[in-house]
């Protein structure tokens, strides 16, 4: 299943990037550029016409096409404009197979999100004097650095059309993921416990986390999930914490923590450790994919592929409660971490708590 997932989105990638920047001759080239320019000139035109305040929150997430992950994303920027009045807030996602197929009505009605880089160019154009990135990511981890690096490059003023004087003087600052520390661990703990106890009370309680492939292990972001988990144990020893792509920390794994534990059997829950429930909750997590042939085969990661974690741990001997994973419903844990609301007030609070970055003076650090 993660194969041809990760497939899927390299082949999509090549063909993002393709009709970007890799057109083989003056006409596509031409295009290209007239397609970049278009979406500034869309995102333009919408900043100018919702600007009415000094300073802007661009909210940063890395995106879906589920129609329950847009109602999160909705939910939480009308909370944000609520809760920051003297900020105009604004969503972005920062991947382009996200953005293509959201543009593309794939699953929902068109939308438009853009990617960061023009939102903070817009945001430039009409020199709001404070502008506040929110990074929506759980871990500091791959996603997280390009918000960072789209940050620089306004900050740098890489497009070299904005006035120096406004660069110099407008304030950067940028609110961290999730996890960013070892605290935010415990933090989010005491907030999960708050959200689930009542499932680990009866049986297992599994978080699915996405994580970052070890060679693209960003900030080596991957120890937040052991640390969650390390805090959640101290809650209930029936909490673990597993991902969909960080090496030896898969479901397999995660089994493998259970039996230690002496959770060989009863109930499992699973939940989405991740802001929204897209493509991983519904698929990874709770679908119906499975593998079974009289057993499974572990491949040379030591996961079992083309399985769900709903199939993956009844097979084991687990027993599943289907309620739970579904998307509506009292009992349904299809749920991503912006639906709750007490995360979404950490989210917020990391906001509150941003921190400020000067991107443009250290170009020149003689000034």
């Amino acid at each position: 299943m993660k194969k041809i997932k990760f497939l899927m989105l390299a082949i999509m990638a090549m063909m993002t990037t393709t009709a970007f920047v890799a057109c083989s001759d003056d006409d596509d080239d031409n295009k290209a550029v007239s397609n970049m320019e278009r979406y500034q000139k869309e995102v333009d035109n919408y900043v100018k016409s919702q600007k009415k305040k000094s300073k802007a929150i661009l909210l940063v997430a890395f995106g879906s096409t589920w129609q329950q992950a847009y109602d999160a994303f909705d939910l939480t920027r009308e909370e944000y404009a609520k809760e920051f009045p003297d900020y105009d807030v604004f969503l972005s996602f920062s991947s382009a197979i996200c953005i293509n197929r959201a543009m593309a009505a794939e699953n929902t009605a068109a939308r438009s999100f853009y990617e960061p880089k023009y939102w903070l160019e817009a945001f430039g154009r009409v020199q709001y004097s404070e502008i506040i990135v929110q990074s929506m990511q759980v871990i500091p981890g791959e996603e997280f650095s390009r918000v960072v690096n789209a940050m620089k490059d306004f900050g740098n003023n890489s497009n070299g059309d904005l006035d120096d004087k406004y660069m110099s003087q407008v304030t950067l600052k940028l609110g961290m993921p999730l996890m960013y520390t070892v605290d935010d661990t415990r933090i989010l703990a005491n907030a999960l416990h708050a959200n689930f106890s009542k499932y680990a009370q009866k049986g297992a309680m599994l978080f699915m986390g996405h994580g970052n492939p070890d060679e693209y292990d960003t900030y080596k972001a991957n120890v937040r999930y052991t640390q969650l988990e390390e805090a959640l144990s101290a809650l209930n020893k029936n909490y673990f914490v597993g991902t969909v792509d960080m090496a030896d920390n898969f479901k397999v794994q995660v089994r493998g923590r259970m039996m230690e534990a002496g959770l060989s059997s009863g109930y499992v829950y699973c939940a989405p450790l991740m802001s929204i429930a897209g493509d991983h909750a519904h698929n990874d997590m709770a679908g119906d994919d499975d593998a079974w042939d009289n057993g499974f085969e572990e491949n040379e990661d030591g996961e079992v592929e083309d399985t769900s974690w709903k199939k993956y741990f009844s097979h084991m001997g687990y027993s599943i409660d289907e309620n739970t994973f579904k998307d509506n419903g009292s009992d349904a844990l299809v749920k991503g971490l912006l639906e709750y609301s007490n995360i979404r007030a950490l989210y917020k609070n990391h906001t509150r708590q941003a921190e400020t970055v000067d991107f443009y003076h250290s170009m020149y650090p003689e000034e």
